[in-house]
């Protein structure tokens, strides 16, 4: 039996294409919701879902409250822009237990502005989705969060878990704009620094690495155009890093 988790905020735009996916796939779903202002718990109660509201704590204490509401064994945590494939569908709905195996990964295919990227370091983007309440919970800081399990391997299930993230470019770059301030402060109470040698070279290093190297211009337009925006996420994410260096240190 397997309780399906997710957490929203203002995701009418996704939220039921996450639910219809996972129909017929699990016995339960729980969505936790931080206070959205557009149709999200509208379309979460038309699906019959478990809606619940709770303050935001920041992404891995979220997604643990949310898991503490789950009633099955097994836990499976969406994303809203989150959906199971047809292939992974039948792979959670088949799924046999083993012994030794506690959790299970998926890749992670992600859909950008209407292109499936499968290059530029995105995929396959192994993500630990499914696993047995009590032997593991999220970490993490303000971001970038995990599952980190208490005992047990994992397993690798057919079929990606389909991402859609961007739905345009000027979505990647407030995301951008938001992520890389929560990096650097990160960074900054872990006591890393930003030299003028890693803001020099931040852009050309990510670049070339995830264009050439990880093969992004296979993926024609919409490569140049993630590579391009990754590698200036890098710049300003190690440029804001070195002015709360300089505030306070």
């Amino acid at each position: 039996m397997i309780s399906a988790i997710i957490i929203t905020h203002n995701e009418e735009k996704n939220i039921a294409r996450c639910l219809n996916s996972l129909s017929g796939v699990v016995q339960e779903i729980i969505v936790v919701d931080s206070g959205s202002t557009d149709r999200t718990a509208e379309i979460c109660r038309q699906k019959g879902v478990r809606f619940e509201t709770h303050p935001w704590e920041g992404y891995a204490a979220q997604k643990n409250y949310a898991n503490s509401l789950a009633g099955h064994p097994l836990l499976l945590s969406l994303d809203a822009d989150e959906a199971l494939s047809p292939e992974l569908a039948d792979s959670i709905r088949n799924l046999q237990e083993q012994p030794g195996i506690s959790a299970w990964e998926m890749n992670r295919l992600t859909n950008y502005c209407g292109k499936w990227v499968k290059h530029c370091g995105w995929y396959p983007d192994r993500k630990l989705r499914l696993f047995y309440k009590g032997q593991g919970q999220w970490d993490g800081a303000k971001m970038h969060e995990r599952i980190v399990m208490s005992t047990g391997k994992t397993a690798l299930l057919r079929g990606d878990l389909l991402h859609y993230s961007y739905y345009t470019i000027s979505d990647h770059i407030r995301q951008i704009e938001l992520f890389s301030g929560l990096m650097a402060e990160m960074h900054h109470e872990q006591g890393k620094k930003a030299g003028m040698l890693k803001l020099i070279s931040s852009i050309p290093v990510r670049f070339i690495r995830d264009y050439f190297f990880k093969l992004g211009f296979l993926d024609g337009y919409y490569g140049f155009v993630i590579c391009s925006l990754s590698a200036w996420a890098s710049f300003v994410k190690y440029l804001k890093l070195r002015e709360l260096c300089s505030k306070f240190d």
